[in-house]
């Protein structure tokens, strides 16, 4: 029996124009002094921007600085609406990249200038000063310019099972806590229904303590103590858990994978797999 046939290679033809594939290595590209220029560029033109616009809620600020704030805003507005533009000319696959986290997060920087124009009257203030603080969305096309970002997203999705665990579990734990309170202090010490004996639950195991509701009785002290030291424990469990994502993600990006059942998961000074034996590269 013949093996099977190889998959086909991608048939992807670039027409993009010269001048267009040379505006996408700019943008996209990392390897060249020009790109590296930008990039540094636009990370410099996102975080003056939003210092702009946390500067702008201050409302005891001086007339003249609130119109330089106004004025630079609009300014930041037009250069990011340049960026959008040349990333969807520059991208090999325009709608792709608009239909993207970051394409839609390079719109969303842009959008609510547009839209405040729509709003001049006095009764929409309030819906052009919503719409005016979803700017604040440009810290996040900071994260494609560093690659530990990228490193802690692959991290976070390789522990996703896990992560969920921790959270159902956690999520049992109040649930159980915020019960037993409610049957132990009921309404005359502020518990008045069980979500309310839920929320005092996670403010407690999450080590919060805002004391707003507290118990009044020995018993319910008691549960609380526990409640109080079960959350110093679970605090350290996400760290554990994301740890473990970014070894796994570093051993995958170090080619320390095990050829022959693929498994990523090897301590650091390993030279074989611990599933199958086999040599593990590097």
């Amino acid at each position: 029996m013949s093996p099977a046939p190889d998959p086909q290679p991608s048939t992807f033809v670039d027409r993009r124009p010269p001048w267009r594939r040379a505006l996408g290595r700019m943008i996209f590209g990392l390897n060249s002094p020009v790109a590296r220029l930008y990039d540094k560029i636009v990370i410099v033109m996102i975080a003056a921007s939003v210092l702009a616009v946390m500067l702008e809620s201050i409302a005891g600020l001086p007339a003249e600085l609130h119109a330089l704030l106004r004025w630079a805003e609009w300014v930041f507005t037009i250069v990011f609406t340049l960026d959008y533009l040349g990333r969807l000319l520059g991208a090999r696959r325009p709608l792709r990249y608009a239909m993207s986290f970051y394409g839609a997060v390079d719109l969303l920087t842009i959008l609510p200038s547009y839209l405040s124009l729509l709003f001049p009257g006095s009764q929409y203030l309030l819906v052009v000063r919503a719409l005016r603080l979803l700017r604040v969305f440009r810290v996040f096309k900071l994260a494609r310019y560093t690659d530990q970002a990228a490193l802690l997203g692959e991290a976070l999705v390789a522990s996703r099972e896990r992560i969920t665990v921790f959270f159902i579990s956690v999520l049992t734990l109040v649930i159980v806590f915020g019960t037993l309170l409610y049957m132990i202090e009921g309404p005359e010490h502020g518990f008045t229904s069980i979500p309310t004996a839920i929320y005092w639950a996670v403010v407690t195991v999450t080590t919060v303590g805002y004391g707003d509701i507290s118990p009044g009785t020995p018993a319910g002290k008691f549960l609380a103590t526990v409640a109080m030291l079960l959350g110093y424990a679970i605090i350290a469990v996400p760290t554990g858990i994301v740890t473990v994502g970014l070894q796994e993600v570093r051993e995958v990006r170090k080619g320390r994978v095990c050829p022959q059942c693929g498994l990523a998961k090897h301590d650091t000074d390993a030279h074989f797999c611990k599933r199958c034996g086999e040599n593990l590269p590097g």
